[in-house]
């Protein structure tokens, strides 16, 4: 009777953890030891120094976006973090409607990466759909990750948030590719929740991390020791594979009478961006001659910030102002006006311009003389309002007389210069 008792007890307990292991079905592939951040160009310049002395081991770099748009601050963000010693990948936002596109995408972002060296696998973001289904979405994400791979030669895995990997993706996708989760609640929570994956490599935990050397928010991972490309070696050449991106630096050379500042509203960006890029010791000593290096890229078409306020365009090789206007339902003249071109046959790569809507406090042109007003709108920050406009985040709170830089509010009116 003992026997069977006991045998009973141990059928008992050998059914439940079978239970157990099929409810409490995600968890990390193993300890969360490295401590990570994924940045992009909305986090502007970085002091990566300053990152690695707070403890951070891992970098993921946004490195493109769609068939065409490279981040602006990819190459830098590659090279100031690898020679601070940090452990890098990259990863691709994913904008494809179909398999076709995806193909596409794959080769652009393997031409981006084309000739680095990441320590980490990369990562595909896909978590905008377009209206498609499951099967397609599955089909979709499967057709950039086996042509990455095949193109890279490296490892790739998916990010995703909770509703996603427990709907949208198929078991089928995540016992091919691994998973990095965005999940802002209490991570001891997901072991209650089931999902197409038994366990995860990576989680973001939040997006309001604050870590030195980096102005503002930015995301915040913990990722485990499966993150690691089983071999680091230096990504194949895939250029041919695509056009040239529209997203680079520009060199820019000092001419007489130029002065930082001046630079910086030209081309929409500010002094301390200048500064920090070009290791520049006295911002008020440039000499005709100096080489700057400038990103051109500071707004990308559909990343605009759309309401009331300004728009930067940074001019790309074959804009035309008609096309430009076009884009944002404005007239040439309205452009030709706001910023003073002498002839609107004739605009270059790398200039800015300023584009208003009919909402805007006040039209003008960049004009030290002129006042100009910004109506603050949901989302905004000082430091985002302060490269808009190529000033610097103290100007904004001397002009102001902002008490706290982080609390302003939708509707409020700030002085520009």
């Amino acid at each position: 009777m003992l026997k069977k008792c006991i045998l009973g007890i141990v059928i008992f307990v050998f059914v439940c953890s079978i239970q157990i292991n099929c409810t409490y079905a995600l968890t990390p592939a193993s300890g969360l030891v490295y401590q990570g951040i994924d940045v992009s160009n909305w986090q502007g310049y970085i002091n990566y120094e300053e990152v690695r002395n707070a403890g951070i081991q891992i970098v993921y770099i946004k490195a493109s976006q769609g068939t065409n748009i490279k981040d602006a601050y990819f190459d830098i963000n590659y090279e100031n973090a690898k020679a601070n010693g940090l452990h890098v990948g990259f990863y691709h936002f994913l904008t494809a409607t179909n398999t076709e596109e995806a193909i596409k995408e794959a080769n652009f972002f393997a031409s981006v990466i084309s000739g680095k060296t990441p320590d980490c696998k990369l990562v595909l973001d896909y978590e905008t759909f377009g209206g498609a289904g499951r099967q397609e979405i599955n089909s979709i994400a499967r057709t950039f990750m086996e042509r990455t791979e095949e193109l890279t030669k490296k490892q790739i895995i998916l990010y995703s948030d909770l509703s996603n990997a427990r709907n949208t993706f198929d078991t089928s996708l995540a016992e091919d590719y691994g998973l990095w989760i965005a999940y802002y609640e209490n991570r001891n929570n997901l072991i209650n929740i089931e999902t197409s994956w038994n366990t995860y490599i990576g989680i973001q935990y939040t997006d309001r991390g604050n870590v030195n050397g980096i102005n503002g928010n930015v995301d915040r991972d913990l990722y485990t020791e499966e993150i690691f490309l089983g071999e680091t070696s230096e990504i194949p050449n895939n250029s041919g594979n695509t056009s040239p991106t529209n997203t680079e630096s520009i060199e820019y050379i000092i001419k007489s009478g130029d002065t930082l500042s001046a630079i910086a509203r030209r081309y929409g960006t500010t002094v301390q961006e200048l500064v920090d890029i070009n290791h520049i010791q006295n911002p008020d000593l440039i000499y005709p001659g100096e080489k700057l290096r400038i990103f051109t890229n500071s707004s990308i078409p559909g990343n605009e910030e759309r309401g009331t306020g300004s728009i930067t365009y940074i001019v790309k090789r074959g804009n035309t102002l008609s096309q430009i206007a076009r884009t944002y339902n404005v007239s040439v003249e309205h452009i030709v006006e706001l910023n003073d071109i002498e002839n609107p046959n004739l605009i270059y790569p790398g200039e800015k311009l300023r584009i208003t809507e009919s909402n805007v406090t006040q039209l003008s042109p960049i004009d030290d003389t002129i006042e100009v007003y910004y109506v603050v709108k949901n989302g905004d920050t000082l430091n985002g309002i302060a490269r808009k406009f190529g000033i610097t985040l103290n100007e904004i709170l001397q002009y102001n007389n902002i008490p706290n830089p982080n609390l302003i509010f939708p509707g409020q009116t700030i002085k520009i210069v």
